[in-house]
């Protein structure tokens, strides 16, 4: 499989794609912005890091060493030089083909590299298998960004994912999951003799915005149990845009009811990810859903990295979290929940774009597929707990 993979990405040059200008919308005394471009989501972001006058925490996953990497790195040593506290958070698997010089940090900076191996003496305990896969940046407790977007030169023109910046009261719980998570592990990955980092309680409440974790060492998924529980409450609208879709049969199952029950829905996934694996996995769903009304859409010209979803015109989610198992039930993930129209408008807005540069499965070019599509489906079928 991993030749097949080498063997198609042989020679692809990157193509161009449709983007969605950003778009800000206020939400109480806050605002959200929409971004569908790495280029745009990296000026304003290093704008915030620049202009940082107390403190940053930045945590993402991937960090590669490349122009875009540099900049990034270059731009919080600079804030940290300057006097400004800088809290910074990666994932040590997912950056294991980067250069370790790449990855030596000034001491004025206080980094975390979260371990290839966590377990330790503990290699029975589930709960410490979970990889970092978040992206976050906050600034001086007042601007927050989230999203899909990792760092790396190829994020910012090659690649179409969707990332949220976020100000007013909801910059808190953004906040406090960086700082949860620095305090969890501070004292195994940093030093015993670090600090923990603290936070005062929230003055204000942002009822229309709220952020759910998966904290596997703690045992909390609740990213499935929102995402569940909005399909469910679905009526007429579901549009859902999901870089690597490898559900469980119940999220499958609700995905059917709603269509069943009239509610529009529509899932965007990748003509051809970066995954092969993951490609034909998802494939084993299709013909249930396409059976129960759904409509596959297949993202060409570019990898679609984002996971989204919008309800209604009301809801919307906006996060880290794949649909598959490592996200839902195994990786430490962050999703925004959105009960906000204007949002709503803008993410199907960003879908309607998405969808004009897809090609649509229909249910006889399904059934019509090669043999060894099919077969591939059936081996690869009992991998889908795994990934």
């Amino acid at each position: 499989m991993s030749l097949v993979d080498s063997y198609r990405r042989r020679g692809k040059k990157p193509g161009r794609f449709p983007v969605t200008a950003p778009r800000t919308v206020s939400i109480g005394d806050g605002t959200v912005t929409t971004y569908t471009f790495g280029r745009d989501l990296y000026a304003d972001m290093l704008a915030a890091i620049e202009g940082a006058q107390m403190r940053i925490l930045f945590e993402t996953y991937i960090w590669k060493a490349d122009e875009i990497g540099e900049r990034f790195k270059r731009a919080l040593a600079d804030a940290a030089a300057r006097g400004v506290e800088v809290h910074c958070i990666y994932d040590g698997f997912a950056n294991l083909v980067v250069s370790p010089r790449f990855l030596r940090f000034p001491p004025t900076m206080k980094v975390l590299r979260y371990p290839v191996y966590a377990a330790g003496w503990r290699p029975f305990d589930l709960r410490r298998y979970g990889r970092d896969h978040r992206k976050i940046l906050v600034v001086d407790d007042e601007v927050g960004f989230v999203g899909g977007y990792n760092i790396g030169s190829a994020y910012e023109t090659e690649w179409r994912d969707t990332h949220l910046r976020i100000t007013g009261p909801a910059v808190w719980d953004l906040t406090r999951a960086f700082v949860d998570f620095w305090n969890l592990n501070r004292r195994r990955f940093v030093g015993a003799d670090r600090r923990p980092l603290l936070l005062e309680t929230s003055s204000t409440w942002e009822p229309r915005v709220r952020f759910h974790r998966n904290v596997p060492r703690l045992w909390m998924f609740p990213i499935r149990s929102m995402y569940l529980e909005a399909i469910n409450r679905a009526s007429h609208k579901l549009w859902m845009t999901h870089a690597y879709f490898i559900p469980d049969q119940d999220f499958v199952d609700a995905m059917k009811a709603a269509a069943r029950r009239g509610v529009d829905v529509r899932l965007l996934v990748p003509l051809k990810s970066n995954h092969i694996v993951a490609d034909w996995i998802s494939r084993g769903y299709f013909s249930q859903l396409l059976d129960a009304g759904v409509r596959i859409f297949r993202y060409k010209d570019a990898m679609v990295h984002a996971k989204t979803s919008t309800i209604d015109g009301t809801w919307v989610t906006v996060g880290t979290a794949n649909i598959d198992r490592l996200s839902l039930t195994g990786n430490y993930e962050i999703n925004v929940e959105l009960i906000a129209p204007d949002v709503a408008a803008a993410l199907e807005e960003i879908f309607a774009t998405d969808q004009a540069n897809s090609l649509e499965l229909t249910s006889g070019e399904w059934e019509a597929r090669d043999l060894h599509r099919k077969f591939t489906e059936f081996v690869l079928g009992p991998l889908r707990p795994l990934l």
